[in-house]
């Protein structure tokens, strides 16, 4: 874990460093947990392009790291060194003024701290009788990323490969596992890298959330509500909880400390918790919102920003254009295609909405573009040529998104609750109140506070924030009328960000009843108790240690660690199409794997997932298509006898490599044996 820690802070310094590129106005905090994030992607993209010259070796880790570290030469800059000075002076003087009060923001981070260790913590736990994860979601995609990053680690596999789809390109996001295989490489577990990895991650989306937030609507109490929304969210589920509670006999502790389900993700309910369902399983959008929000926040200064100068000097594009903060935001969206392409699309969206609505900031938008392409392009082309994905698995026409066999008005309404609902009424009060007409007499009037009035939107800001938020709007929409991936509810990867772009409304709705009479914070404490509610129920399900999924038996675990000793670092593997097979462990790659992973890609499998079975039946069939897909091993476990039935007769004429248990793996390389 400390090896990871390091390299982190390492590569986080040069991420701070180009804060200051794309970004004049944020406290230091921000710059911190924002150049950490920037800092490892810079990192794992580095570490992506030097692989391809030396492997993922030592000597391409420790490039990537220094390039990556390079940027911290900016703070030299007069003008960044004194911005630099001015943000530890202030920060230094909040933490010299601190009294009780202002030890609370200190708590809330510290708090959100710990929540984050806690819940990540149970990710992956390695225990005597197996591997296992705490969150029930998490039983296919674990494994999923530990066969990522072991195939980079342990295995040869650059270019890279599909390692649940031998012989495939790997056009997945894989750029967050490929720095957890980085830090494997150092000596760390995949534990405490993944661990270290999605506590830093979960940070910087918590504090840039929460300046996002405070950015667009001017309101702090908004903007520290705005994570809780984010991380605990979830739709009415918590009514079924109480009335499970209703129909047995255990008091509400009792019921609480042995939660039987969840109540954010089932038949009945599809958004989920984002911790749940997406953080925890998916570390591509962990890694990509915070990202994401960062270049969202900039354009957000773009688009709101007051336009002085003359029209043609403004959108003339001349040398100079490339060296401004649109540019350098530009350059760190391009990373996202190889870190989540979802993300990406939602940018472009953006971005092609705010050139139609406002023409007068074309310049500062092409500019931007042109900076997302000189790093994107060249991943995208990577990525598509002679991908096994299909791209037209990824657009279709499909009303409803996971409400199509039920009225999607009560289908939305179980599945986000009371959201959009504020969301409207938060939009409505937004867009209709006026400026406090105290502001300007604050001086006179001791009692009123600075937030409150601050909070007040103009005629302008009210304008620029609807406008800002049509965008989202739209993914709203366009996620409910088309499928954007082959799965179905993957649409949840564009509609967790019109989730994110409408939290400012809904938080800063809650945040104004707070402000008003008793009565009025008793509503907006129902209203945030009704929004977090579920969400809380299974993240404490999950937190509380009610539940251990195994995801590999200590016979599998051995077996990893053999093949890795025995077998070549190249070598395919034969096993059945499963999502926890041992080959996960040994960062071999396998013939095919988990069959819902790869339909979910838009990878047809049908004939690979025929030609296998063939294999396992035996005969000289097996052995034409063994030599067909280049198989070099196969293994018989509890498995492949439950779902394959193989021909162990034909399979016994070749060595065994490894055994132990149930287990056994079978060096075919030798196809002349099978005659």
């Amino acid at each position: 874990m400390l090896v990871s820690i390091f390299l982190i802070l390492i590569v986080s310094l040069g991420g701070f460093a180009i804060t200051y590129l794309i970004e004049r106005e944020e406290p230091l905090m921000w710059r911190v947990f924002a150049g950490t994030l920037i800092g490892q992607s810079m990192f794992a993209t580095l570490l992506f392009a030097f692989s391809f010259v030396f492997g993922l070796t030592i000597v391409s880790v420790l490039l990537a790291a220094a390039i990556a570290l390079s940027p911290v030469f900016l703070l030299r800059d007069r003008e960044r060194k004194r911005a630099f000075q001015i943000d530890k002076e202030k920060a230094i003087g909040r933490l010299q003024s601190a009294r009780a009060a202002k030890l609370l923001p200190f708590l809330y981070y510290l708090g959100f701290f710990i929540f984050f260790v806690m819940f990540f913590d149970r990710a992956m736990m390695v225990l005597p009788d197996g591997i296992y994860t705490g969150g029930s979601n998490n039983l296919g995609d674990l494994p999923f990323h530990l066969g990522i990053i072991y195939s980079f680690a342990d295995g040869a596999n650059f270019p890279p490969q599909n390692p649940s789809y031998a012989g495939a390109k790997f056009s997945y996001p894989f750029i967050a596992d490929l720095g957890a295989a980085a830090f494997v490489k150092l000596g760390a577990g995949a534990r405490e890298a993944m661990l270290v990895q999605n506590v830093s991650w979960a940070l910087a989306l918590m504090v840039v959330l929460e300046r996002f937030v405070l950015r667009l609507v001017n309101d702090r109490l908004a903007a520290r509500l705005a994570p809780f929304l984010l991380f605990l969210s979830g739709g009415l589920g918590f009514l079924w909880f109480f009335s499970d509670y209703a129909a047995q006999s255990k008091n509400i502790f009792q019921l609480l400390s042995d939660i039987g389900k969840d109540y954010t993700i089932s038949q009945e309910f599809r958004w989920g918790n984002s911790l749940i369902t997406l953080f925890l399983t998916q570390r591509s959008l962990l890694m990509g919102m915070p990202l994401t929000l960062i270049v969202l926040g900039g354009l957000w200064g773009i688009f709101a920003a007051e336009i002085t100068e003359n029209m043609e000097q403004r959108n003339e594009l001349s040398i100079r254009s490339f060296f401004t903060s649109p540019f350098f935001l530009g350059l760190i969206a391009g990373m996202l295609p190889l870190i989540h392409l979802h993300s990406l699309f939602v940018l472009f969206v953006v971005t092609a909405f705010f050139l139609i609505m406002r023409p007068a900031i074309r310049r500062d938008l092409i500019v931007f573009g042109i900076g997302v392409c000189v790093v994107a392009v060249p991943e995208l082309l990577w990525s598509i040529i002679g991908s096994a994905s299909r791209a037209t698995e990824f657009f279709s026409f499909y009303f409803g998104w996971e409400s199509s066999q039920s009225n999607i008005v009560w289908a939305w309404l179980k599945n986000a609750g009371v959201f959009i609902p504020l969301l409207l009424i938060g939009l409505y009060v937004y867009g209709r109140r006026s400026p406090d007409p105290e502001i300007g007499k604050v001086s006179k009037k001791k009692h009123l506070k600075k937030e409150a009035v601050a909070a007040a939107p103009d005629g302008k800001r009210r304008a620029n924030l609807l406008l800002f938020y049509i965008p989202f709007a739209f993914l709203f929409v366009l996620a409910n009328v088309v499928k954007l991936a082959p799965w179905e509810w993957d649409n949840i990867k564009v509609l967790i960000y019109w989730f994110v772009g409408s939290i400012p409304f809904v938080v800063y709705l809650i945040a104004l009843l707070c402000k008003k009479s008793g009565a009025m914070r008793i509503l907006a404490a129902a209203a945030v108790f009704a929004l977090t509610a579920s969400g809380a129920l299974d993240v404490w399900r999950t937190v509380s240690r009610q539940h251990n999924y195994r995801v590999f038996d200590p016979d599998a675990m051995k077996m990893g660690e053999r093949l890795r000793l025995a077998t070549p670092p190249d070598s395919i593997i034969l096993n059945a199409p499963t999502y926890n097979s041992a080959v996960v462990l040994s960062g071999r790659l396998s013939l095919m794997r988990y069959t819902g992973h790869l339909g979910s890609h838009g990878i047809d499998y049908g004939e690979r997932e025929k030609d296998l079975k063939q294999i396992y039946r035996g005969g000289p069939q097996a052995a034409a298509l063994m030599e067909k897909y280049g198989i070099d091993y196969v293994l018989v476990s509890p498995e492949e006898r439950n779902t394959l039935t193989p021909n162990e007769a034909f399979f016994s004429r070749f060595p065994v490599v490894a055994e132990f248990g149930q287990y056994k793996v079978f060096d075919v390389r030798d196809r002349a044996q099978t005659f």
